[in-house]
């Protein structure tokens, strides 16, 4: 009987990593690597998201088995912001959740939505340069024409999960952190996405998975 082997992925910001564990035994039968291309230029900080796509099939193939892996699973580095055509193609390279670009944006988004307590009340958290929110206010603001051609908008992990599963999904770890979904209403929230600084339809946002959920198959 062959053995049943799981894959662990974690996309930081560095690297991707992935480790193959045997179910049946817990022990890690097989490990990959591959470093990313960071662009940084003050407090610019980006990543092309088909580098992400291009190491992880690297650090799969360093496994060795990729073929014989029953379930993989994804994580990445939060906040982040993937720009999708409609053809779900990258329109410009992914900001991180390091750029600070977005730092002069959080005020006015914050007080356009009621001040700090409102805020919290609305999303859980209080958005900082960097945050999904943030980093798409300020994207919408100094680069309007790849903002209006955005058809939707993906994390790290949800970008990936969605070229190995052709589903765009995410879960409530990766939403909670984005400034516009509400883990306690467990849904997007209205008057973020209708901000004029945000201006965002649901359609555009991935579906948000419960815990005993799965992404889907592989394609």
């Amino acid at each position: 009987m062959q053995n049943r082997l799981v894959a662990g992925v974690d996309c930081s910001t560095q690297s991707t990593k992935v480790v193959v564990v045997d179910v049946d035994t817990g022990g890690i039968t097989a490990s990959g690597q591959v470093e990313h291309d960071v662009f940084r230029s003050g407090p610019a900080s980006e990543t092309d998201p088909e580098n992400w796509w291009s190491a992880l099939a690297g650090a799969l193939s360093q496994t060795g088995c990729p073929e014989q892996i029953d379930a993989i699973s994804i994580a990445a580095q939060q906040l982040g912001i993937v720009t999708l055509d409609s053809s779900h193609r990258p329109l410009r390279r992914a900001i991180l959740w390091d750029d600070t670009r977005s730092a002069r944006m959080v005020e006015q988004l914050i007080n356009g939505l009621g001040g700090p307590d409102h805020v919290t009340e609305l999303v859980g958290t209080q958005p900082l340069a960097g945050f999904s929110v943030s980093s798409w206010a300020w994207l919408r603001n100094a680069e309007p024409n790849i903002a209006e051609k955005t058809a939707y908008i993906r994390l790290p992990h949800d970008y990936l999960t969605e070229r190995l599963t052709g589903n765009g999904i995410t879960d409530r770890g990766d939403a909670s952190g984005t400034g516009w979904w509400s883990s306690r209403k467990n849904s997007y929230v209205p008057e973020v996405l209708d901000h004029p600084l945000v201006g965002l339809k649901p359609s555009m946002l991935p579906q948000v998975l419960q815990p005993n959920e799965t992404a889907g198959k592989l394609n």
